[in-house]
């Protein structure tokens, strides 16, 4: 085909394409004015509503609170995590993100129109009180919870600093709902800590605030140069377990301190362009030591965002229960009058594509937090006897002393480790794994 016949063929299918146009435009317009129509219909429905109730409801209303009161159904009938921040909520949520508000310290969502307890935050009044991921609250004060919104119930459990507030509990396994009494508080939450476990290192991060980055690569360069160097540590855990989430950037600032390349999470609105993917840059913070990522029931959000790309990126083994479940995005806007919406606008994918949605991310291992293990006689009823507690015995003649110090202190390694289980079996198990990788690459 030469040039001024390709010409024409392009002509003729732009003008093709206009004609085709044309001949569907009427029914779209008439359509799209139909919809319009029917739209302000419904808004001249709403103003009628509202002037019925300000002149006729048997008491005076505040309208300003009518109207929020509406705002806030539109949005909570769409989803648990969209609502209204009235102004004075957005300036708390706006404290919260940089790590510090008043409060119990207890992350909410709301099912099947029930409060139920996400995760309590470390160390907050909620966390010392006993409360836990899954439990149900019914009542606050005494008041019933049914039938509130989710900003309503957690107005509820709002109020001064020292003050009490009385929450009613329903707890799968307990048969009967039990009342817990809690003393509000400031909360100011540490976004990471650390600790040894023996040649391992424990960094737990409990939330993913303004801190948690700067708090994380604090720790981890602290605790390694406590144990004498990056050739010492036999590995990290990733504590997530009871972490609620929080901001979507430092989500990714996290999954990108372990990852060298490759994508971290997508995030996919109803708009196809504006789907975003995040990809990791090189450097990684444990300098390609092995890492185990602890989840359970509480880890949500930003935790699962974590997790799925060091899982999906084989950088890490993941312990523990299956997660929270919940992979949508909300972006807060602000509007007129100095409030804000926040409203879910995508859906968040791991590395391999998977939507953890209301499935939640499922552990490489499995492991349930036991209960308390036996008693110290029930120990030492099936105690086993060894050589060395017999009398008489033959000394061993053929190690050195040097040979003698690195096997007790192994064994004193693994004796903290046994210990450990009776407090926390999870991160017993996750500091078994590392020193197993350890010990079968060679390292000390």
């Amino acid at each position: 085909m030469n040039m001024k016949k390709f010409v024409m063929a392009a002509v003729v299918g732009t003008l093709s394409g206009i004609v085709l146009t044309t001949q569907v435009a009427g029914p779209l317009v008439a359509q799209e004015a139909a919809d319009k129509a029917s739209v302000y219909e419904q808004l001249d429905l709403f103003g009628d509503v509202f002037e019925r109730i300000r002149q006729n409801y048997v008491e005076p209303v505040d309208e300003r609170k009518l109207i929020e009161a509406a705002i806030n159904g539109m949005l909570t009938s769409l989803d648990p995590h969209s609502s209204y921040l009235p102004p004075e909520d957005f300036d708390a949520m706006q404290v919260q993100t940089r790590g510090e508000f008043g409060g119990l310290g207890i992350e909410v969502t709301m099912e099947d129109g029930f409060v139920k307890v996400v995760a309590p935050m470390d160390g907050t009044p909620a966390d010392k009180a006993g409360i836990q991921a899954g439990d149900f609250i019914t009542h606050v004060n005494g008041e019933s919870l049914l039938g509130l919104t989710l900003d309503q119930a957690v107005e509820l459990m709002r109020g001064p600093v020292g003050s009490e507030v009385v929450l009613t509990i329903v707890r799968e396994g307990v048969d009967e709902p039990f009342d817990v009494s809690i003393i509000r508080d400031t909360i100011k939450l540490t976004a990471v800590r650390s600790r040894l476990v023996g040649d391992v290192v424990v960094l737990r991060i409990s939330t993913f605030n303004d801190q948690t980055y700067s708090g994380l690569e604090t720790e981890l360069a602290k605790r390694v140069e406590e144990l004498g160097g990056m050739d010492k540590v036999a590995g990290f855990v990733i504590d997530l377990r009871n972490n609620p989430g929080g901001l979507l950037t430092q989500a990714i600032k996290v999954s990108d301190a372990f990852l060298e390349k490759g994508e971290i999470v997508s995030t996919r609105g109803r708009d196809p362009q504006d789907s975003e993917r995040y990809n990791a840059t090189p450097g990684d913070l444990a300098e390609g030591k092995p890492i185990v990522v602890l989840i359970n029931s509480g880890s949500a959000s930003a935790s699962e965002i974590v997790t799925g790309a060091l899982q999906d990126h084989r950088r890490a083994i993941v312990v523990g229960t299956k997660s929270f479940g919940k992979g949508s995005v909300q972006t807060v806007m602000p509007i007129q009058g100095n409030g804000a919406i926040r409203l879910t606008t995508a859906r968040y994918y791991t590395p391999s594509g998977r939507s953890i949605q209301a499935l939640g991310i499922a552990p490489d291992v499995i492991v349930e937090q036991r209960p308390a293990e036996e008693t110290a006689d029930e120990a030492e009823k099936r105690r086993t006897r060894f050589e060395a507690d017999l009398r008489g015995r033959l000394e061993n003649d053929a190690i050195s002393e040097e040979e003698k110090r690195q096997l007790e202190a192994e064994l004193r390694r693994a004796e903290e480790t046994a210990k450990l289980r009776k407090e926390d079996y999870q991160l017993a198990y996750a500091v078994d794994i590392l020193r197993g990788i350890a010990v079968m690459g060679g390292a000390r």
